[in-house]
């Protein structure tokens, strides 16, 4: 089986065990997930949200503020501002 196949076969019961898995660091026995483990869990869970569910509803997704500048006549951009990362 490749990744693809394996991608394909996750059902929403799996996607939800590994989305635990990664929040809480262990798997429902209370084994500790291992940095690789939690690693390829991550990459499951985001293909998974990307096939099967709205952009709304994908991890870390971060709504668009509203803006007003769309590039129409006589308006004008504001500033960029830079990024701040805490």
């Amino acid at each position: 089986m490749n990744y693809q196949d394996l991608l394909n076969s996750l059902t929403p019961e799996v996607y939800e065990n590994l989305k635990r898995a990664v929040e809480l660091g262990k798997w429902p026995d209370g084994r500790v997930v291992t940095p690789e483990q939690r690693q390829h869990c991550m990459e499951a869970v985001i293909a998974y949200e990307h096939k099967h569910l709205p952009p709304e509803q994908h991890t870390g997704y971060i709504p668009p503020k509203p803006h007003t500048h769309c590039g129409g006549e006589g308006e004008v951009a504001e500033a960029e501002q830079p990024l701040k990362w805490k």
